[in-house]
Order: C-alpha cells, then sequence, then structure tokens
C-alpha cells in the first residue's frame, strides 16, 4: 500500500523539532521523494528507506528550503555506494540551476558516480511527470516567487488522489491542480500576496475544489505556535483539516 511520509513540514526557517518542508511517495515497488533539504540519508533511513531505493525526485522550485541538500543527496549516496539509477524531475528554472550548482561542486570529477538523468518538466497545467505501476503523477504551475510547480499524485491501486500545493498564493490553478482530491497538502506559511497562503486561504482552496481533507504545511514554527492555523482553515473549510507533523505517514487509501 503506497503511504505519504511528510519529512518535514516548516517554512523557510525550520527548527530542532520540524526540518524544512519535504516528503516522500513511499511504496516497496516506487518511492519518490518531492524535493530535498536537511540531512537526505539521515531522514530516509529514519523512515525505513535505503539509499537506492529512492528512484526518483521532484524537485517543486528552486529555493534553498526546498532543493537545498540535493548536491549532499548526490555525494553522500555516492559515498555510501549507490550504484542504481536516479532520476530527476522539475521545471527549466530549476533544473538548470541544480545542475549548475552540481558543476559548481565539481561532481563530474566523483569517480564511479551513479547514473543521474534530468527531466524537465513543461510549465503548464496537468502535464505528466512520471507514470509506473504505483503512481501517476501530473505537474501544474502554481504562483509563487519563482517558477513552482504543485503536483498531483492518483494511486494506480486504489484510485486515491493526492494534491500538493507547494509554495503558492492562492489562484485558480491551485484550484483545478486539487480538484475533487481526497487529500490536499496546502502551504499555510502566511498571507503574503505575492507568493504564499495563510491558513484561511489554503482552507478557501480546499472548499472551492471540493477537497475531503486538508493537511496544512511548509508553517512557521521559528518561535511560533502553529496550532491555530486548523481553526483558522476549519472556519472556511467543512471537511477535514490537520496539522502535517514530521515524520507522519498518510495512506493513501480511501477510509
Amino acid at each position: 500500500m503506497a503511504e505519504l511520509i511528510i519529512l518535514g513540514t516548516a517554512s523557510a526557517v525550520p527548527d530542532a523539532m520540524h526540518e524544512n518542508t519535504h516528503m516522500l511517495l513511499k511504496d516497496p515497488r516506487s518511492t519518490v521523494l518531492i524535493d530535498c533539504v536537511g540531512r537526505p540519508l539521515v531522514m530516509l533511513r529514519r523512515v525505513g528507506v535505503g539509499v537506492e531505493d529512492v528512484g526518483d525526485l521532484i524537485l517543486t522550485h528552486f529555493h534553498p528550503d526546498h532543493v537545498g541538500a540535493v548536491p549532499n543527496l548526490m555525494m553522500a549516496s555516492w559515498l555510501v555506494g549507490r550504484t542504481s539509477p536516479l532520476n530527476v524531475y522539475g521545471l527549466d528554472h530549476c533544473i538548470t540551476r541544480v545542475e549548475d550548482s552540481l558543476t559548481a561542486f565539481g561532481w563530474e570529477n566523483w569517480l564511479g558516480f551513479f547514473p543521474v538523468s534530468f527531466h524537465t518538466v513543461p510549465g503548464r497545467e496537468g502535464v505528466p511527470v512520471l507514470e509506473n505501476e504505483v503512481y501517476r503523477i501530473t505537474a501544474s504551475p502554481v504562483c509563487h516567487y519563482v517558477p513552482t510547480i504543485g503536483l498531483r499524485v492518483t494511486t494506480a491501486d486504489t484510485g486515491f488522489v493526492l494534491a500538493y500545493s507547494s509554495d503558492t498564493m492562492p489562484c485558480s490553478e491551485t484550484v483545478r491542480l486539487a480538484a475533487g482530491a481526497d487529500l490536499l497538502i496546502h502551504e499555510a506559511t502566511g498571507h503574503e500576496p505575492l507568493g504564499h497562503s495563510s491558513a484561511v486561504q489554503a482552507g478557501e482552496t480546499a472548499r472551492q475544489a471540493g477537497v475531503r481533507r486538508l493537511g496544512l504545511i511548509h508553517y512557521n514554527v521559528w518561535e511560533a505556535d502553529p496550532s491555530h492555523l486548523v481553526d483558522e482553515a476549519a472556519s472556511v473549510f467543512d471537511g477535514e483539516v490537520f496539522l502535517c507533523e514530521d515524520f507522519q505517514r498518510i495512506e493513501l487509501r480511501h477510509s
């Protein structure tokens, strides 16, 4: 059974109890990492995922609190002996800069390095990212400070639909991305007219999209208590609302 593992929930500034927002789609047949921050191999090991298990990495946008640990993931995986290929997906804006950062670290000189393939995702709504026996994943642009994609994941076994907003201000693209989803994971950084959403705005997006459940993520934890965010989102959304937690596991199946 496929599950979503929340590896981190914090917005740009993490603390001792919360890592920056990133997550994992985990199934014995396919494991997909969404964004890459912190200490990747340590986080993966903590949830029982080995170096060779992650075959795909999706990068939502080129901000350090979402992709800052990609070079570390690459180098550490190589140093512990990874040999299996890794596919990396993202917008051209992001992929180009990630490749440039790896070049700056001289990765072409890492002898015996495992195969890495970069896949550029077009900046259009509903474009395919990857499809296999476990998931069908599509991407749509959302509205952030830099080019950014949100994701829609449909499980092959159960038809469960997960939507992830990534970082975005309220916009119609996110509503369409999440339309009818069983679960929407939506950022709740706070109201920023050019790039982020408040919990109330996340609730409004969930209501407009007609989703069943709403999980709030990418929230402020630095000298802040995020517990009030659930009530704020629930004030405009009648479905279940919860605050995502680091290392939370969510089965992608209908209850």
